[in-house]
């Protein structure tokens, strides 16, 4: 069988990719201050209700005990190990692709004022960890109520 001919001793494109991203590099720019660069780890979606802020990081084949989320000073941080499941390069295994990010990651993530940081809570399930932040009760819409009155009387 004929080796791959994208495959050198090293991996050079693997490395120049890496170097590129590291160098923030490239075409692609961020949509919004919120966004990350391709191919940060973990992805993330967030969202507000009337409640909270919702963030949904997308990040399947962790340990959930490994994983570490706390706010400090209005941002808040994912961090943790994504282990590899592929085996180790040897004689009999050759990487010419490498598309799946592995080792020590750490997100961070600007929050709206709005919250409230001592009332969080955190959950992972299929791959996809759930953080919501309730929103401050000051800051939470609420409906006032308008009493009807026979005549208007100023204050002098």
């Amino acid at each position: 069988m004929y080796p791959s001919l994208t495959a050198f001793p090293g991996d050079l494109f693997a490395e120049l990719d890496a170097m590129q991203r590291l160098l923030g590099m490239g075409a692609w720019q961020p949509s919004s201050i919120r966004a990350a660069a391709r191919g940060a780890f973990p992805a993330v979606n967030m969202g507000t209700t009337d409640e909270a802020v919702e963030i949904y990081a997308f990040a399947p084949g962790l340990d959930p005990a490994k994983i570490e989320v706390c706010v400090e000073k209005g941002l808040l941080v994912i961090s943790g190990v994504r282990a590899s499941e592929a085996p180790h390069v040897s004689d009999n295994f050759h990487v010419y692709a490498k598309e799946r990010y592995e080792g020590a990651f750490k997100r961070v993530v600007g929050l709206p004022e709005e919250v409230d940081a001592s009332r969080i809570e955190a959950t992972y399930r299929d791959g996809v960890l759930r953080v919501v932040v309730a929103k401050r009760e000051s800051m939470k819409p609420r409906r006032i109520e308008v009493n009807g009155v026979e005549q208007i009387q100023h204050k002098q």
